[in-house]
């Protein structure tokens, strides 16, 4: 398979089924925001390999996991009006972020105020992840006014939600602190 097919020059892209649209079109916008999400997650997990903790496979899975289907998510926002969309995402995707919240909300302290994105470079990985992921949810309201796929915006929303306690239990499992906001008075 070639890597360059400079069918893109022109400054288009092909969705799934071939249908050509510009590479500013908010589906491809919503779609690759997911990626660049995808790809911070990937280097959270990088940053795991300096630090051991009994639970660290379990969580590189629970993330390598997310980044799988975050795929699912893209084909959803690839996937043009009336088409069957290949790699569908299920109402199971989203029981199963809530499910691993609730696993490590359960082993962190009670949050008492607001925190800064801060601490191990895993959580602060984790914390910009999920900030783009924030961003990814804004594009796929925008698209959600064109297709469809209910999902995305339920999964997205809660994929944030899912990164914020990540990094607050990467936090405490790394040895990273958790730096509370302080409103200057």
């Amino acid at each position: 398979m070639r890597i360059y097919t400079r069918s893109g020059d022109k400054g288009t892209t092909s969705l799934i089924y071939g249908k050509r649209v510009a590479k500013n079109d908010i589906r491809v916008e919503a779609y690759g925001t997911c990626d660049e999400a995808n790809s911070m997650i990937g280097l959270a997990l990088s940053h795991l390999d300096a630090v051991e903790w009994e639970k660290k496979e379990e969580f590189f899975n629970s993330l390598h996991r997310i980044q799988t289907i975050l795929f699912h998510v893209g084909s959803e926002l690839a996937t043009p009006d009336n088409n069957e969309v290949t790699w569908k995402l299920t109402n199971q995707h989203i029981v199963e972020l809530e499910s691993q919240i609730d696993q490590w909300d359960n082993e962190l302290p009670a949050l008492k105020n607001f925190i800064l994105p801060s601490g191990h470079p895993v959580a602060a990985t984790l914390h910009v992840a999920r900030t783009i992921v924030r961003r990814a949810e804004r594009l796929a309201v925008a698209v959600e006014g064109e297709q469809s796929h209910p999902l995305v915006i339920s999964y997205l929303n809660r994929l944030s939600d899912y990164l914020f306690v990540a990094a607050r239990y990467a936090n405490k499992m790394c040895g990273g602190n958790e730096v509370p906001l302080k409103v200057d008075e």
